[in-house]
């Protein structure tokens, strides 16, 4: 091979070096810019009108535009976050004052010599706005857990001050129907919010006296490795086998005890909040017999 020949072969070679070379250093420029545009979406502060795109590669740019719808998207969420969040608190704001003046002449009226009859209206009168309190209230609660405007801080706590809190909560209205309620001391630990974990408990233990017309309701912990369990038994109707799955819906309520007063959102509210903590419920029941609730969180 002459000259010329080796010439033009090594010439060759140089080129594809430095085609080679051009082309890596223009992955490595890409991978940087969009490395950059990460970092700047993650701190908030991206915006595709600080790139250039005719000094980008298709990838940078379709990234950009990405990165931008991806920004969009995040400020209408948290400009709806906020419609909610006023919203919400209009609502409880409002209802707030009508429905404790109708409970409070309720009972004002409940008061007065009245007929029986006119007597029975007044007290249906109220136990519907006293229904229609809780309704909002929960409704209100669990709209501001769903929409991440309370958030739940968990810490690692004794279940003994919860559980004692719920059972002395709850000891009038047991006794004025004639039950019994336990409570099983226990040096258990576990990780849950204090106020919400009892905002949980609450409306499971007021669903087993609601339920339960003769017997006992029991509260009791117990430790595993990974978990604690809190066991709230009652000796009630108890729950059959095709409903357990649905009872934790939002707004069920099973046929046998739609004459009991109530809303059915109480178990779907405690469902929420525990699985916010990281924990689950689980349900087991006997019609006729009673029923468990056992409320797992971790450790």
């Amino acid at each position: 091979m002459n000259k010329t020949g080796i010439v033009i072969i090594l010439l060759c070679f140089l080129a594809a070096i430095a085609t080679v070379l051009w082309e890596r250093r223009k992955v490595r420029k890409t991978i940087e810019e969009i490395e950059r545009m990460l970092d700047a979406a993650m701190t908030g502060s991206f915006s595709e009108a600080t790139f250039d795109e005719s000094q980008l590669s298709a990838l940078e740019t379709k990234f950009a535009h990405y990165l931008s719808a991806a920004e969009t998207s995040s400020r209408n969420v948290a400009q709806e976050k906020d419609r909610i969040k006023t919203l919400i608190a209009d609502i409880s704001h409002q209802t707030k004052t009508p429905i404790a003046n109708l409970l409070l002449y309720s009972e004002l009226l409940m008061e007065e010599t009245l007929p029986v009859s006119a007597k029975a209206n007044m007290e249906a009168l109220y136990n519907q706005s006293e229904k229609l309190r809780f309704l909002i209230d929960s409704l209100v609660k669990l709209s501001r857990l769903e929409n991440g405007i309370i958030s739940l801080s968990p810490q690692r706590s004794a279940l003994q001050p919860l559980l004692q809190g719920i059972a002395e909560q709850y000891a009038a209205k047991v006794s004025e129907k004639g039950l019994s309620l336990q409570l099983q001391d226990t040096d258990a630990f576990a990780v849950f919010d204090f106020k919400w974990t009892a905002e949980a408990l609450a409306n499971i233990v007021d669903n087993a006296i609601k339920y339960t017309e003769h017997g006992t309701i029991r509260i009791s912990a117990v430790s595993y490795e990974m978990f604690a369990r809190i066991d709230i038994s009652d000796t009630g109707s108890g729950i059959s086998e095709s409903e357990q799955a649905k009872i934790f819906a939002r707004f069920y309520r099973s046929n046998s005890v739609r004459k009991q007063e109530g809303v059915g959102i109480g178990l779907y509210l405690a469902r929420q909040i525990i699985s916010g903590e990281d924990g689950y419920i689980k349900v087991a029941s006997v019609p006729g017999k009673g029923s468990t609730f056992s409320i797992f969180l971790p450790k």
